[in-house]
């Protein structure tokens, strides 16, 4: 589905990634681990067309190093960044109407598959969410990509900050889209976790 051959990134003339190659299959969650500085947020980044890339990044054949990031997203490839980037001043309820894509055409996900999901959005539905909490940001956020209906989605530190209870929580949300059919990248820094649910688990060491 996913396939990365030989990538190499940058920051300006800083050289960030050095020839990373993985892929990731249909239906799996691959989990990629790593201390902080070893690539991964930008590994993430890279192949959302966020940084400068050389090498080759191939989505179900079709490459797509060099494609703007909205065109990637439209593919069929879902990003929850680690900084969540919520529409604050939007209700929970419009930030999800704004990650809907496909408009009018059949989808995996509806609000009420993200509300039975997560109760405590439906419970907050109406309220604006720079108000929610961390934990219920970050389930706002993978709700909001989930409306896009993708294939893959990329979720970049999920956990971070999150209490042990959330935690566990999007453990079990992470289980629940593979059992929907969708592949996972997850970036993660809790070993634990990610051995836990993940089919494969890759390193990145420098």
């Amino acid at each position: 589905m996913l396939k990365i051959d030989k990538l190499h990134a940058f920051y300006g003339k800083s050289h960030v990634l050095h020839g990373v190659s993985f892929e990731v299959q249909p239906g799996e969650i691959v989990a990629l681990l790593g201390r902080n500085g070893s690539g991964r947020s930008t590994t993430a980044k890279a192949i959302m067309g966020l940084v400068d890339c050389e090498g080759e990044i191939s989505w179900k054949g079709q490459k797509i190093l060099g494609r703007k990031t909205f065109e990637i997203a439209h593919l069929g490839i879902g990003y929850v960044p680690e900084n969540r980037d919520i529409f604050p001043k939007l209700t929970v309820h419009q930030n999800l109407m704004l990650g809907q894509k496909s408009v009018g055409k059949p989808s995996r996900w509806s609000f009420d598959d993200m509300y039975a999901m997560f109760p405590r959005l439906k419970e907050r539905q109406h309220t604006e969410a720079g108000v929610l909490s961390g934990g219920e940001q970050q389930m706002l956020t993978l709700c909001r990509t989930l409306m896009g209906d993708p294939d893959l989605v990329i979720i970049d530190e999920p956990t971070e900050g999150l209490a042990p209870k959330i935690v566990e929580l999007v453990g079990q949300y992470l289980q629940t889209l593979k059992q929907k059919g969708l592949s996972v990248l997850l970036i993660e820094q809790k070993l634990t976790i990610a051995m836990r649910i993940s089919d494969r688990t890759l390193v990145m060491g420098h």
